[in-house]
């Protein structure tokens, strides 16, 4: 990362996030004050660095104040649509000249916007405004597999659809790695970084690393779709997001994702095995071995 330039101003949205709070620390780390944009600023619990500023995505007009004297912005759409949007991107592009957006692995140049759900319409959005952008189509999070913490707290037994499906899974540190540089230095206008870990991991062998690293044995209880489908709807509210998702699960047990080495080439250290990942959230699991070895 370059040099503190103490004129650039970054505003940081999802600042509190999985992505969002290890960027604000390596830009402060790194002789920045980044400003971070939260709902809340109250409960932040930022680097004391950090500008802490108020603002709801939801409600362009909110942001207005965030964004004053702003250079770039690294933007997190958080939401199942693009409902919404259009004047949030409208309003960041009129300030900042350079726009870094946490786009998805799955978002093909080839195929419609529409096609690639809500992150090829927001990438469309940012495309046709006048400002500098670099998307960062990154693979499944592994965060996402703490929603799986409770099941294995409570039982041991992880029930999902799709045991095969599998995925290239990425350490939000190392998303983060990437957007700090993409935010600081020249050279990554009009890219489009496609970021992955280092390996790809079926479901169920993804519950075999979490569980050999808090030291238990699980077990991955393969869903019906249709089970899945009704408590998924349930709990996001949006079918066509559910569907879109466990299509795109079905899809990945035959055609697994793609290993990229832009992490390794961006950062000039290697992407972050799910096992380290693991090992970094293992009191999220419970039972996390002590210094010995042994659970506890």
């Amino acid at each position: 990362m370059p040099e503190r330039n103490e004129h650039t101003k970054i505003l940081i949205t999802g600042a509190t996030g999985n992505v969002g709070r290890p960027l604000v620390s390596l830009l402060v780390e790194a002789g920045y004050k980044p400003r971070a944009l939260t709902r809340d600023p109250a409960s932040a619990r930022l680097p004391a660095g950090a500008e802490v500023a108020g603002g709801d995505l939801t409600d362009p007009g909110s942001l207005d104040a965030a964004l004053d004297g702003v250079d770039a912005v690294f933007l997190l759409w958080p939401y199942f649509t693009a409902e919404g949007a259009a004047p949030v991107v409208d309003r960041i592009t009129k300030h900042a000249r350079r726009v870094v957006y946490l786009s998805a692995h799955s978002v093909r140049d080839d195929r419609e916007p529409a096609e690639n759900g809500v992150w090829g319409e927001v990438e469309r959005l940012i495309e046709d405004s006048a400002a500098q952008w670099t998307f960062l189509r990154a693979g499944g999070f592994a965060t996402n597999t703490l929603a799986w913490a409770g099941q294995i707290r409570d039982t041991g037994v992880v029930r999902a659809p799709y045991a095969g499906a599998a995925r290239s899974l990425i350490h939000e540190a190392d998303i983060a790695a990437v957007a700090a540089l993409a935010l600081t230095e020249e050279g990554h206008a009009g890219k489009r970084y496609v970021l992955t870990g280092p390996e790809v991991l079926t479901q169920a062998e993804q519950v075999r690393v979490i569980g050999e690293t808090i030291g238990r044995g699980l077990r991955f209880d393969e869903q019906s779709r249709e089970e899945a489908r009704a408590e998924m709807v349930a709990a996001w509210g949006e079918p066509a997001f559910v569907d879109s998702s466990l299509d795109y699960w079905a899809h990945l047990v035959d055609e697994p994702e793609s290993v990229s080495p832009a992490v390794r080439e961006l950062t000039g250290r290697p992407a972050r095995t799910f096992r380290e990942w693991a090992e970094d959230h293992a009191p999220d699991f419970g039972n996390v071995r002590d210094a010995a070895g042994r659970p506890r």
